[in-house]
């Protein structure tokens, strides 16, 4: 880190974007990415849907909606923090972020089919296997040879990445700059969990979403919280695919 440039901590706020401007960006990203997104798609021979889209095409509309998180997150930086992704986001690793790999494959495999044990008791049609699994049963189902590569660069490593610094970095580090931890978090782990416009994963991403923003908190960076997200997502894929049997 350079010397001129203060730690800051996410626990604490200092020099955090403030909130209006960190919901304003990330709306207007939102948006472009969305518009992006079907730029992209549009290229593909069927656009009907989403999931009928090659791996290859669907990581470059992906990686399409990215950079226009990324290109927000600069700008937030350079015009209302420190123009340091480190201090205004909490951008950092460390060796001990390593321990994020026990906690995210423990969420995976432990802690969300807690979650969702009573759901499944009252609701077992909704909140089966086969409802759960669907987004990422698509995908392994979708990816053969050099796509497997992509899908787990997109889905284990870039997307825990933007993820992180928007959801913990921007958002959730704003809330904590205003009102007290809690609230942040449960704050941060909702807007998580509801951008991913899957109702029946709604139970599973917040408390994932609560996990990832409490490793933040805890730590006042992002590094443990990329490694615990990317540890979750490597474990859900790996679960699906042995499942399936790919």
């Amino acid at each position: 880190m350079p010397a001129n440039v203060p730690r800051t901590a996410v626990r604490t706020g200092r020099g955090r974007i403030d909130v209006r401007t960190a919901a304003a960006v990330w709306a207007i990203t939102w948006i472009a990415g969305q518009l992006l997104f079907q730029l992209v798609a549009s290229t593909s021979a069927d656009t009907s849907d989403d999931s009928t889209l090659p791996i290859s095409t669907l990581a470059i509309a992906v990686v399409a909606t990215w950079c226009s998180y990324l290109a927000g997150l600069w700008w937030a930086s350079d015009r209302a923090g420190s123009r340091n992704f480190v201090s205004d986001y909490g951008f950092e690793f460390q060796p001990i972020d390593i321990v994020g790999v026990p906690i995210g494959l423990l969420t995976q495999l432990v802690l969300v089919p807690l979650v969702y044990m009573p759901l499944r008791a009252g609701w077992p049609d909704t909140f089966s296997d086969d409802r759960l699994e669907e987004t990422a049963r698509d995908l392994v189902d979708r990816a053969d040879g050099a796509a497997v590569v992509v899908l787990v660069l997109v889905v284990v490593v870039g997307a825990p990445m933007v993820e992180e610094l928007v959801y913990r970095g921007l958002l959730q580090g704003s809330f904590v700059a205003r009102i007290s931890e809690l609230p942040a978090l449960l704050a941060g782990a909702s807007w998580f969990a509801i951008i991913h416009f899957r109702p029946v994963e709604y139970p599973g991403l917040f408390v994932a979403g609560l996990v990832f923003g409490t490793c933040a908190i805890t730590t006042g960076r992002l590094g443990m919280s990329i490694v615990t997200h990317a540890a979750f997502n490597a474990t859900g894929l790996l679960t699906v695919v042995r499942v399936s049997g790919r």
